[in-house]
């Protein structure tokens, strides 16, 4: 069901934990399924990410998307860090299960909350970046509660 991997990365994830007075910290949740998800940048004066960390309450392919998505931002400039998709993470994970397609989301979405808290605390506009939800499904109708 699960790639080598995914099993990899859930059973000896990458850069579990959190960064004290990190530049910037991006919480998003999935209700739907209540995967929540946590990243820590630590960010230098040129806007390279020296450090990522991450904290994630879930199933093992929202642990081990995390733990990629970590490893793929690090090092990066702030500018490449926004082009990790969740296509990206996933490839890179060699596949999820179609049920698990939305874990590669909650990993970019927290990327780009982080981010986004890291705009917001030095005033600056990276380019591409939107304004994070807290809840990956936020903004979508739900069709069974309408009357």
């Amino acid at each position: 069901m699960y790639s080598a991997k995914v099993m990899d990365h859930f059973e000896h994830p990458r850069n579990v934990g959190e960064i004290e007075d990190a530049s910037g910290v991006g919480t998003v949740g999935n209700a739907k399924c209540g995967d929540i998800m946590r990243i820590y940048l630590d960010i230098d004066e040129n806007q390279i990410i020296k450090d990522v960390k991450f904290k994630t309450f879930g199933c093992g392919a929202a642990v081990a998307t995390s733990s990629m998505a970590t490893e793929m931002v690090k090092g990066k400039t702030v500018q490449e860090a926004m082009e990790v998709t969740n296509k990206a993470v996933m490839e890179a994970l060699d596949g999820l299960p179609p049920v698990k397609v939305h874990c590669s989301l909650l990993a970019e979405e927290a990327i780009h909350a982080a981010l986004w808290d890291y705009a917001q605390k030095n005033g600056i506009t990276i380019e591409g970046l939107q304004k994070p939800k807290s809840d990956i499904h936020e903004g979508e109708e739900d069709e069974a509660e309408e009357y």
